[in-house]
């Protein structure tokens, strides 16, 4: 009779925990019982486990076994535990010392041959490792790049669950692995491409310098789609927190590259617009997946053609908008992905796309309803909307002797901008340090409140229902927004009336 334990790490959405793994083998009839919350791809392990461990030439115990996963309410999902299990069922049997382990986790998928597979969500468990006040990380070579990207922890890579068994038995020295170059970027587009359209570049700046949501009208060719891939390079750079939570995101989600990375940049996610609501929002049967709106957390959600975007989908994005997080509810349980994201849609002014400065083949009953299935309560929470004309003969003759300004311009006066909001906010002691995330209440009680000669107008268009007490204060954050691009303190009543102008947009 023997018991014998060792660390591992799972995941529960984004958030990672410390999982004791501890096994006990007694005599009585052969057969492995999991206890622990464990989900079916987990529950296969025990035949997963016996076979790698056989044909890796190591001796099963043919006792009862029981191996339960700590805390035992906590739900465990994935192989991620086959090479914890596989080691402490061992040492359990008498076969192998833990003592080398020291205060190590392991993490990795088994092959029946005792190959050390690679798992999904590395880099959010390597974070929950160092915070749980584990110090070194036993994980599979395919992911030793990824571990490597939490600071101040000792990661070691394995091939097979032999090469782990040699290090315990005989001390075989696990090589730590190489060091990996994180700051390889690939090139972004560049604003120098966008000719003219000076209305939609000055939204664009504003939305980048406040975190606005940006919503763009007009028909193709106009430069929507160019405007909408440029944002994120006029976006400062990811802080060091936002970039491992962006990265542990795409970890979860399995599209980190072969060498992985700390995403630096802004992420740009642009689904399709046939996408489905588990794919925009999270979802997908057992395990939770993150969907594009998390994929593109501290970045631009970009959908184009948004107005061919079923209703219920388009309608899934205003929670999410509104609380920076998404709660997927499944009858196992419920995960929470963060999502807070700045949205950018897309759309022709109807459906044949002429636009009003064409021959249009739609009635006006058909351009109102098919601009219409953005829903109200959705575009009530899109701050800039921008109707975009058109690019002229003279500012595509124009562009080759004035170019347009480049995104590192643009991206200048962003970030003077956005440095000017975060002081004024900091300073009233307030926490957010965008315009985009500044309270109603905040923006409406003094030191903030406006005189009423530059609200007077606004006050009116409440009062006759034609902007709602949302839309009120989403231009007032623009106002500020405005004031803080052009480098001065206050927004006068011409500021408030040309962050109306875009917040209503100029639609046909």
């Amino acid at each position: 009779m023997g018991y014998a334990r060792v660390h591992s790490i799972g995941l529960v959405g984004l958030a990672g925990h410390d999982v004791t793994v501890e096994a006990h083998v007694a005599p009585g009839l052969p057969a492995v019982t999991l206890s622990g919350l464990p989900d079916a791809s987990l529950n296969e392990a025990r035949d997963r486990v016996r076979a790698a461990v056989v044909n890796t030439g190591a001796v099963w115990p043919n006792r009862r076994i029981t191996v339960n996963l700590l805390p035992a309410d906590l739900p465990k999902r994935g192989p991620g535990f086959d090479l914890a299990i596989a080691v402490v069922v061992l040492a359990a049997a008498g076969e192998l010392p833990l003592r080398p382990l020291g205060n190590a986790a392991i993490v990795g998928e088994l092959g029946l041959d005792g190959q050390v597979r690679p798992v999904r969500g590395l880099l959010p468990m390597a974070v929950a490792a160092g915070r749980a006040g584990i110090d070194r990380l036993v994980v599979p070579a395919g992911n030793a790049a990824e571990a490597m990207l939490v600071p101040d922890l000792q990661v070691r890579a394995v091939t097979t669950l032999g090469q782990l068994i040699d290090f315990l038995r005989a001390g075989v020295v696990l090589p730590p692995p190489s060091t990996v170059e994180t700051d390889d970027e690939p090139e972004q587009p560049d604003l120098r491409d966008v000719v003219g359209q000076e209305r939609g570049r000055f939204a664009l700046e504003l939305a980048a310098a406040g975190g606005h949501h940006l919503a763009l009208v007009g028909p193709p060719g106009a430069g929507k789609t160019l405007l909408a891939q440029r944002l994120p390079s006029i976006l400062p750079p990811l802080s060091d927190e936002a970039s491992l939570e962006v990265t542990a995101l795409h970890s979860i989600a399995g599209l980190l590259p072969a060498t992985p990375r700390l995403i630096r940049r802004p992420p740009f996610q642009s689904p399709h617009h046939t996408a489905s609501a588990a794919a925009l929002v999270g979802g997908g049967s057992g395990v939770a997946r993150p969907g594009a709106i998390s994929l593109a957390h501290h970045g631009v959600l970009f959908l184009d053609e948004a107005p061919e975007l079923r209703p219920h989908v388009l309608n899934a994005l205003r929670q999410p908008i509104e609380d920076g997080f998404v709660v997927i509810a499944r009858a196992q349980g419920s995960t929470t992905y963060p999502a807070n994201f700045q949205l950018v849609l897309a759309a022709n002014p109807c459906p044949c796309g002429a636009g009003r400065e064409l021959a249009c083949t739609c009635s006006s009953l058909v351009r109102r309803r098919y601009l219409a299935r953005l829903s109200g309560p959705l575009m009530d929470r899109i701050d800039l909307q921008v109707y975009l004309n058109p690019v002229s003969a003279a500012a595509l003759s124009g562009a080759a002797e004035k170019p347009p300004e480049s995104s590192a311009q643009v991206a200048a006066r962003v970030r003077q901008a956005r440095a000017a909001a975060a002081a004024r906010w900091s300073a009233a002691g307030h926490p957010f340090r965008l315009n985009a995330a500044a309270p109603g209440g905040v923006l409406r009680q003094r030191p903030f409140r406006l005189p009423a000669r530059a609200t007077e107008e606004l006050g009116r268009l409440v009062d006759n229902g034609s902007l709602s007490a949302r839309g009120y204060d989403r231009v007032l954050r623009i106002a500020w927004t405005i004031v803080d691009a052009d480098g001065r303190d206050s927004p006068n009543r011409q500021d408030v009336a040309e962050a109306y102008e875009l917040r209503v947009g100029d639609w046909p």
